[in-house]
């Protein structure tokens, strides 16, 4: 016969609070529901998914650390870097990137000066050109050439601001027909056709740079959209850790893959700490691989299994632990053909454990279609979800396969004391 301390032991495992009405069995409830007849709850009912006046701490007197961030929310890189031997010639030799990656403003600037710069210097040797042919001098001015009998290089040429308009004109074809070059100087034919061309490079170099920073695949990005937090519950018996992600436009990215990398410090068996190791997540979207049918907003799962690196992390463990996903979603765009990424990245402050999406997507009997609301985009609401890991959840199914033995089980030392101390609540 059993002991009534062995009865409690086994109704300790088989119990668990029902705020949603939900019969499955399941350990540890990642939440606290409070009742107009339920007492304060204890600083050991208190959770993750309780009312923010309601949260505390797992660890008493402990401090939550907060890993600074790589990557931003919007797909910027956290990097700086310093100390690069001959930056600067690097960056020249490689010109065109260069003004594509730069700030607007400063592309503008540098094309603006470049006029400015090639103006003022075919003005100066227009000038030259007047200034050695003797055409500046007071008798051989434009008022005078016909009484002299007079024939210059450039027609109509008064001084060094008469060379300037005229390197204008000449570079941009303006042909305003007051200054033409005459055949009297070889040189000056020579120079008319120099700098015809190299305006005809600056104008064409600088239309590129327009086009292909108008045109780039990051701005694609800014209509990609990755949720504000992901979330931890149970899904096919397992926890899993979700994100979503959505396109906000009617053209659709053709190829769509979708990757993770949890950033975080590890320790080698040589003894080496890794401060910034990336171990890849296996994530899926609706039972499918990594590539997605994207036309709507999707919902990324990471299952986490004895291959997944967050397989010992449980609830409590979150709150201290330091760590980063990192998302990128990678495609082709409909529109140009051309390869966009998209990133972003969940802290551990960033996921919420025991709460799951809603819903976006409903069909629209009135306009005969499939309607996302993306004001629901990042909403999420709390569900019955383990406080333990995920191999401490694994255990406790396995011990679910014999109830008749729940009690003696728990004597056993392959049960860790975390796992004991779970199930026991």
């Amino acid at each position: 016969m059993d002991s009534p301390r062995d009865g409690n032991e086994k109704k300790a495992l088989i119990t668990t609070s029902q705020p949603y009405g939900n019969p499955e069995l399941t350990p540890g409830i990642y939440y606290y529901q409070k009742t107009p007849t339920s007492p304060t709850p204890s600083s050991k009912q208190l959770t993750l998914c309780q009312p923010p006046r309601f949260r505390k701490s797992f660890r008493p007197g402990a401090v939550r650390k907060i890993r600074r961030r790589a990557v931003f929310k919007n797909g910027d890189c956290n990097i700086l870097q310093s100390r690069i031997s001959k930056r600067g010639i690097r960056y020249l030799q490689d010109m065109f990137t260069t003004l594509v990656d730069i700030q607007w403003r400063w592309t503008l600037i540098i094309f603006a000066l470049a006029f400015f710069v090639s103006w003022l210097a075919f003005a100066l040797i227009w000038w030259l050109i007047m200034f050695t042919h003797g055409d500046l001098e007071d008798q051989h001015l434009p008022q005078n050439q016909a009484e002299n009998n007079w024939t210059p290089c450039v027609l109509n040429i008064h001084s060094f601001t008469s060379c300037y308009l005229f390197s204008i004109e000449t570079q941009h074809t303006i042909g305003y027909g007051v200054r033409t070059t005459t055949e009297e100087c070889p040189e000056a034919i020579f120079i008319m056709s120099m700098q015809s061309i190299i305006g005809m490079m600056i104008q064409a170099f600088m239309v590129g740079i327009v086009f292909a920073k108008m045109t780039r695949p990051k701005l694609r990005t800014q209509t990609l959209l990755f949720s504000r937090n992901a979330v931890i519950c149970q899904r096919e018996g397992h926890l899993s850790l979700m994100f979503r992600v959505g396109d906000m436009r009617k053209s659709h990215i053709i190829g769509a893959s979708i990757r993770a990398q949890l950033i975080r410090s590890r320790k080698t068996k040589e003894g080496e700490v890794l401060s910034n190791f990336q171990t890849e997540l296996n994530v899926s979207a609706d039972g499918c691989d990594n590539n997605l049918f994207f036309i709507w907003p999707m919902t990324i799962c990471h299952k986490i299994d004895e291959e997944s690196p967050l397989y010992h992390l449980s609830a409590s463990d979150m709150l201290q632990d330091k760590f980063e996903v990192v998302v990128i979603l990678e495609g082709t765009v409909e529109s140009t053909g051309q390869t966009t990424q998209a990133r972003s990245s969940y802290l551990a402050s960033e996921v919420l454990w025991g709460h799951r999406f809603e819903a976006v997507v409903c069909y629209n009997k009135d306009r005969q279609g499939y309607e996302v609301n993306y004001s629901k985009f990042d909403n999420t609401y709390p569900v019955d979800t383990p406080l333990c890991s995920g191999a401490e959840l694994a255990e406790f199914y396995k011990l679910q396969d014999v109830p008749g033995e729940y009690h003696s089980l728990l004597g056993t030392s392959h049960l860790t004391n975390s796992t004991f101390q779970i199930l026991e609540r």
